[in-house]
């Protein structure tokens, strides 16, 4: 038993198992927000794309911020420019998932789903790389500056 608790600690401390937990937490916001706003409300699916990716930058933002890198900023203004690095830092990730789902759905033919699937893996692993060395890039060095 006592082995089985020393794995599922080490599973919990490797930050990039962390990361693919919270990136698909994200991606299920992304994927069921894009459903909603597509085929349950009727909106254009470019449309219903952004709308889902802005609900998933927001949740991400949060999920990564407390779980994953667990960044800690000193007051207001430290949060707003770490907030703004990760929006702008997802904002190109979203020109990548926005231009390839609709290449893949609008010039491909493919299924509006499916596109949306097909670009997840690149911007997953886009989004961990901007969000370990862009956004939350600080967050060792101030961990040893408090010892």
């Amino acid at each position: 038993m006592k082995k089985i608790f020393q794995m599922i600690r080490r599973l919990y401390y490797n930050e990039t198992l962390r990361y693919l937990a919270v990136g698909g937490c994200t991606t299920f916001v992304n994927m069921a927000a894009f459903y909603l706003f597509c085929d349950v409300f009727g909106i254009d699916v470019t449309l219903g794309n952004v709308t889902s990716i802005v609900l998933a930058i927001l949740f991400a933002y949060v999920a990564n911020k407390m779980f994953v890198f667990s960044s800690k900023t000193v007051g207001a203004r430290e949060t707003f420019f770490e907030f703004c690095r990760f929006v702008g830092g997802r904002m190109s990730t979203m020109a990548i998932e926005v231009g390839g789902v609709f290449l893949i759905y609008n010039v491909m033919g493919y299924p509006k789903m499916a596109a949306k699937l097909a670009t997840q893996v690149l911007v997953i692993v886009g989004n961990y790389f901007i969000s370990k060395f862009l956004v939350f890039r600080n967050r060792k060095e101030k961990a040893e500056q408090e010892f």
